[in-house]
């Protein structure tokens, strides 16, 4: 049972008006013994704690509450008297363990295993520290490699607890985008302030979102790592029989309450691992980026309809609706309005318009192997014809530059229609001319292309423009 011997009534300390109060103290009391502010050298005394608790005392709030008051939840004289109080009420209900050193007779106060396993959800609802939850994913496949190389069964269970918290971690993220997005709207209500929702949305997407959120969606997507948890797993599959003989015996040893008959402890992580990764990426991921999306949109939308309205304070559709409800005959323009936008309208799609887009279906790969049949005479002869005349309308810039080398010979310009015509290729290095300029960017010389203005013929083209190639040298 929870509720045994001192824990009987173990959140009593959290109800009445100084519950906030209380849990202040909770805080800052944990903050002095379990974070960097701890010192562990020394345990605190009672005269430390109550100082601790005065601190509290005075940041804290007292909430008003007429429904549970007690005698003993009186006013105070001071702040010493209450911190007492609270000290007092934390040790009787079990949330704090009064231990005294019998050589020095010294009392300390240290939390009690239930008590510090409670504070720490205290201490995380409002930290501003980034938490590195996005890190599970990877402590994942870490541990499984390393329980892979080690064959330690220690790395298994640890990937299994990791394994866990990756689903927790979204399901964490989704409601806390939900509560973003109620709080917003909330704020929004109460005060209609764009400035102050605009620092909200922003101030969430530099605290919360780069830190944590888009290192989820990109580095730690557990899509990105669900390929290599799997490949990693097959491995551990693949080992000897004696090996993984040895490894249930040990886990069985570890972990005799999750022991069932027929089932294997090894199989049953292995396959609990593989599962909580398919929900993350199949389920939990999806389902972060609608709650993302649909609190940016919401974010959008209010910021977009607190600019309008607050651009259109002064304007005329405000006045008018300020003169509508100060009327004492509003109901009966709503309704006359109301009648003269009634009217039943329907409209129709233009088919032409509307199209219907079918879903592409890949095509099969087939990968069967099949013998290499030999290619027969005619498919060779095919080929190789194919082959020459590819290579014969084959043409590159080398080529066109040989060809105007030999043209010009020792001279310095060519007119095009004095350029040499022996053969098909000196053909098409005549239609590829005024390419000359373009391809010649790189060498030492330079070359000119100008046209004349006139036209000419020749026994290939019936007319073909006339310009002037001219070589120059460069500087």
């Amino acid at each position: 049972m929870f509720f045994d011997d001192k824990y009987q009534h173990f959140f009593r300390p959290l109800t009445g008006k100084y519950r906030e109060q209380v849990v202040e103290c909770l805080r800052l009391l944990y903050e002095r013994l379990y974070t960097a502010k701890a010192d562990y050298g020394e345990s605190l005394a009672r005269e430390q704690i109550l100082e601790i608790f005065a601190e509290a005392l005075t940041r804290a709030p007292q909430l008003d509450s007429d429904e549970y008051t007690s005698e003993n939840e009186s006013r105070f004289r001071n702040l010493r008297e209450q911190a007492v109080w609270v000290l007092n009420s934390l040790v009787e209900y079990g949330w704090l363990e009064k231990q005294v050193d019998s050589a020095t007779l010294t009392a300390s106060y240290p939390f009690s295993r239930r008590g510090r396993l409670f504070t720490q959800p205290l201490i995380e609802v409002n930290s501003t520290r980034v938490r590195t939850r996005h890190r599970n994913t990877r402590n994942t496949l870490n541990a499984l490699e390393a329980f892979a190389t080690r064959g330690e069964v220690h790395d298994l269970i640890d990937a299994w607890e990791y394994s866990e918290r990756i689903v927790a971690d979204f399901t964490d993220m989704i409601a806390e985008l939900e509560e973003r997005k109620r709080e917003l709207v909330r704020e929004v209500e109460a005060q209609l302030l764009v400035q102050q929702a605009t620092d909200e949305f922003f101030s969430f997407m530099e605290s919360r979102f780069q830190p944590d959120l888009a290192i989820r969606l990109s580095a730690d997507s557990v899509e990105k790592h669900r390929d290599a948890i799997g490949k990693v797993i097959g491995r551990i599959r693949r080992k000897e029989k004696e090996r993984k003989a040895e490894w249930e015996r040990r886990l069985r040893q570890l972990l005799p309450e999750l022991v069932e008959p027929g089932r294997s402890l090894l199989w049953l992580m292995l396959d609990t691992i593989e599962d909580r990764m398919q929900r993350a990426c199949e389920v939990k991921l999806p389902a972060l980026r609608r709650a993302l999306q649909g609190f940016t949109k919401r974010a959008d939308i209010i910021i977009r309809q607190l600019s309008y309205l607050h651009s259109q304070s002064e304007g005329e559709f405000a006045d008018l609706c300020q003169r509508l409800g100060d009327s004492a005959a509003k109901p009966e323009l709503l309704a006359r309005l109301g009648d003269e936008l009634g009217g039943f309208q329907l409209r129709l799609f233009d088919p032409r318009q509307t199209q219907l887009w079918s879903r592409s279906r890949r095509q099969p790969v087939n990968t069967r192997v099949e013998e290499v049949e030999a290619i027969g005479d005619d498919n060779r002869r095919d080929i190789l014809l194919q082959q020459l005349l590819d290579q014969a309308f084959n043409f590159n810039s080398g080529d066109l530059r040989d060809y105007l080398r030999r043209s010009l010979g020792r001279g310095q310009r060519i007119n095009s229609r004095d350029l040499p015509l022996k053969d098909a290729r000196d053909l098409l290095a005549m239609s590829h001319a005024l390419e000359a300029a373009a391809v010649n960017q790189s060498g030492a010389a330079a070359l000119t292309v100008e046209f004349t203005g006139a036209t000419a013929s020749n026994d290939y083209f019936d007319q073909f423009d006339e310009y002037v190639i001219e070589f120059k040298e460069s500087d």
